[in-house]
This record gives structure tokens, C-alpha cells and sequence, in this order.
């Protein structure tokens, strides 16, 4: 068998140890491996190279991914010939299977190439952990990590000049890494964007943080947290539709309100792509590995339309509807278990 392996969307640890468990597992079984390069551009162009053992054995250290990654959507309204032509190049290259290793985006065109009659499966990456159907995606336990230390880096300057640190973290659409990063680094207050910002109360605690003697406080934001935008505010969009959300700023945002509100000096920082970068955790290593070699059994056993994932510690083959259908949120009881922890 001949199979075309691709990673799509934004980049993330645990990529590449994940190629390098299916490319071992696709080696026992004896098939022929093509990593198709920059996500689904590689199978518009018909750009590939092949992967054996020499070219990933080493690779599970490595963050980012060999195959280089974009957000290209062959489905895109108005792109109809990159359809054709990724169509036209699964025909030619002799493919048996498309796998398709990403986030919500990337696996909804596997899932749709399913529905045209294409062999697809999914691996689940991506650091916002928002993919249904799986406990966790690859990618966001070495975010998370990254993210707290970061916070960790952070109070120290907040406590030397008696601040206010805003934190901004990554997380479009769900509030995950803010989540446990704010939890692990003992922040005073968390913003997600499955909560409805009150500047108010979280100034109000700020204060009360101050008054019984402590002299500064971490507030962590989640990039996706709905805050005013005026009519002209930036809308471009990439090629899924998401508004591009650099130049959003949540935390600078927050960081001015606090200061205005409360009158204690406030600083902001943003953690941006740093949080996509280095070396996968020791869990995403293992996870991915995991999910890897599951997807080449489900392309041996035929079981196509389906994504490998995580379900109590058990990996487990799952329909690619049911995980790009919804995104996975932050449960309500699981941001009031957190603010429990904020200090008082």
C-alpha cells in the first residue's frame, strides 16, 4: 500500500512524533510512505517526499514537523480547482489512504474528502485541546507547560515592582490552555472565551487581592475572550473563515481597564507562537506516538471516515464527524472549580 501523510494548520509539539509512529507502524506492515508537504497545499501541488526509517527515526525530540504545515482548505469557496486538483493527485500518486494529522480544520477537509469516497483518517493535534471525541490532543500538555513557566517568569516581575501582570495565552475559540496554565500557575483570575467577560468583578477581586497585603496579582487571558471591538476593528480572516486574532488585543486591553479602574500599575504580556515552539512533554510524546500507530491500524483494518484518539487512557478508533462536529469546550462547573483557587 501506498500512503500520503500530511500535517495541517498551525504547528505544534508532538508532531513529529507522531508522524514518526505511524511511519514505524506503516513499516512493519510493509506499505510505501509519501509525506505530502506545507498540509493540504502538498496534495494541491502534488508535492512529496518519501519518509523511511532513516528520515524518522530521530524525530520524536524534535517540536514542529518535517512536513512543514499551512492553512490551506482545498474547499475553500472560490477555490474549487484546488479541489479538482487535489482529487487529481490522489488519483495519480496511487494513494490508498490520505492521513491527515490537525486540528478541527485540517481533519473537517479529511472528513469531507471521506464523504467524496477518499480513504482518509485523522490524528488529533492541536494546543487548544478543542477537538471532540478524544480526552486530549497532542500538542497542548507542552503548551500548557510552556505557558506556566512562563507565568512562573512573570510573577517575579510582578512582585518586584508591586503589578499587575495580564498573561495572554493562546486559545481561539476555547479557553483550555488559559485554564489549566492559570490554574497550574496559581493566577487570582482566569477570562475564557466560554465566559462572558465582567471587568467589574474581576477588578473588584484585584483590589481585595491588594488590600489584604499582597502586592501583585497574574491575571491569565485567553486570546479568544470576547471583549468591545469597535466597527472598524481588523476582520481578516484566514482561509477557514477565523478572524485572525493578532491584533485583537486582549491583553493590552485588559491591562489598560485594570490600570484605569483599579489605579495599580499594570503590564501585559503576550506569549503568542513561543507557546507552539520546543521540544514536545514527555505526554505529548508518548500521546502522539500512541495516536500514530493507531491511525496505520485503522487504514490497516479499513476503517476510514474514523479518527485515532484517547478515551481513558485507551486509544481507540472514533468517527471524524463526531470530532470535528462541535468543538470542545470549557464546561461551566470546570471555571467555577477554578475560581475557587483564585486568590482571595
Amino acid at each position: 500500500m501506498r500512503i500520503g501523510i500530511l500535517t495541517g494548520g498551525g504547528d505544534c509539539p508532538g508532531l513529529n512524533p507522531a508522524i514518526r509512529g505511524f511511519v514505524l507502524k506503516a513499516l512493519e506492515y510493509g506499505w510505501e510512505c509519501r509525506g505530502y508537504l506545507n498540509g493540504w497545499k502538498g496534495l494541491v501541488e502534488g508535492s512529496y517526499k518519501p519518509l523511511v526509517l532513516e528520515d524518522v527515526q530521530d524525530i520524536i525530540i524534535q517540536g514542529g514537523t518535517i512536513l512543514g504545515s499551512s492553512r490551506t482548505n482545498p474547499f475553500r469557496p472560490g477555490k474549487e480547482a484546488d479541489l479538482e486538483a487535489t482529487l487529481k493527485n490522489i488519483k495519480e500518486h496511487g494513494l490508498d489512504a490520505v492521513v491527515a494529522l490537525g486540528g478541527e480544520d485540517t481533519l473537517g477537509v479529511a472528513n469531507k474528502l471521506h464523504k467524496l469516497g477518499i480513504p482518509a483518517v485523522g490524528v488529533p493535534k492541536t494546543m487548544d485541546n478543542d477537538l471532540n471525541a478524544t480526552d486530549f490532543t497532542f500538542g497542548f500538555d507542552s503548551a500548557v507547560a510552556v505557558a506556566t513557566e512562563s507565568i512562573d517568569r512573570l510573577r517575579d516581575t510582578a512582585r518586584s515592582h508591586n503589578r499587575v501582570m495580564v498573561v495572554e495565552v493562546m486559545g481561539r475559540h476555547a479557553g483550555w490552555v488559559a485554564l489549566y496554565s492559570g490554574i497550574a500557575g496559581g493566577a487570582d483570575w482566569i477570562t475564557l472565551p466560554e465566559v462572558d467577560l465582567n471587568v467589574e468583578e474581576m477588578c473588584n477581586h484585584l483590589l481585595s487581592v491588594r488590600e489584604r497585603g499582597r502586592n501583585y496579582s497574574i491575571v491569565v487571558a485567553s486570546e479568544g475572550t470576547e471583549i468591545p471591538q469597535s466597527e472598524d476593528a481588523d476582520q481578516t480572516l484566514d482561509a477557514f473563515g477565523h478572524m485572525i486574532l493578532r491584533d485583537r488585543g486582549v491583553g493590552e486591553y485588559l491591562a489598560k481597564e485594570i490600570e484605569i479602574r483599579t489605579g495599580i500599575e499594570t503590564r501585559f504580556a503576550v506569549l503568542g507562537h513561543i507557546q507552539r515552539g520546543g521540544a514536545p512533554s514527555v505526554f505529548d510524546r508518548v500521546l502522539a506516538s500512541r495516536l500514530g500507530m493507531k491511525a496505520a491500524e485503522l487504514v490497516k483494518n479499513g476503517e476510514f471516515g474514523k479518527m485515532a484518539s484517547i478515551q481513558s487512557n485507551q486509544i481507540v478508533g472514533v468517527n471524524l464527524e463526531d470530532a470535528v462536529a462541535s468543538l470542545k469546550t470549557v464546561p461551566d462547573t470546570m471555571y467555577e472549580e477554578a475560581k475557587v483557587l483564585f486568590k482571595r
